[in-house]
């Protein structure tokens, strides 16, 4: 579902899948997709706001991402300057075409906390590969699970994306949630 089919003003049902990763994955890492323009990935050192919700609602808008949006500034900065987590831009041509951020404040574990690609990047192959990319530095913290959690809202696809890069499903949770639409609408309005 994504933000162009959710019509409702009022309240919508997600079911939220939670996966955990308990070894690191074995074999060589995924190659890079070939693509037209040159791939770089690029940890953004404690990201300022402005560039982190661009990052968050390029990526997210679509699936009804919402959580970060309400989110008050001062808490939101204190989460990404905490040198526990951190944010991993993709770009393509220099253009920002997605990101993945993980977090390790809670000990022994890594949270993969946000991944996705901004819309027009998606079905270059990329996600894989990034999703790769993101397992392996999570594991690299040395932890001993990595987890990160999907929604009947995210890309179709994500579900099985997780688990053929070897997250197996250990929760499943349904809720009601206030249509998210109306706040991405107003934080697009705001420049947000």
């Amino acid at each position: 579902m994504n933000l162009a089919s959710v019509g409702d003003p009022g309240e919508i049902d997600v079911k939220i899948t939670h996966l955990e990763m308990l070894a690191p994955p074995a074999g060589t890492a995924s190659p890079q997709p070939v693509l037209p323009l040159p791939l770089v990935l690029m940890a953004a050192r404690k990201p300022n706001l402005r560039f982190y919700r661009f990052l968050y609602g390029s990526v997210g808008d679509p699936w009804l991402w919402y959580e970060r949006r309400k989110m008050p500034d001062d808490q939101l900065t204190a989460i990404l300057a905490d040198p526990a987590v951190e944010v991993t831009v993709a770009y393509i041509g220099g253009v920002p075409a997605g990101y993945f951020e993980l977090d390790s404040r809670k000990s022994g574990e890594v949270e993969l906390a946000y991944f996705g690609l901004v819309p027009e990047f998606i079905g270059l192959k990329l996600g894989p590969y990034l999703l790769d990319c993101a397992v392996r530095k999570a594991w690299a913290k040395g932890p001993k699970r990595v987890w990160v959690h999907t929604c009947s809202l995210d890309h179709p696809k994500a579900l099985s994306l997780y688990q053929r890069a070897g997250f197996v499903p250990f929760a499943e949770e349904s809720h009601r949630i206030p249509n998210p639409a109306a706040l991405i609408a107003a934080g697009r309005q705001r420049g947000d």
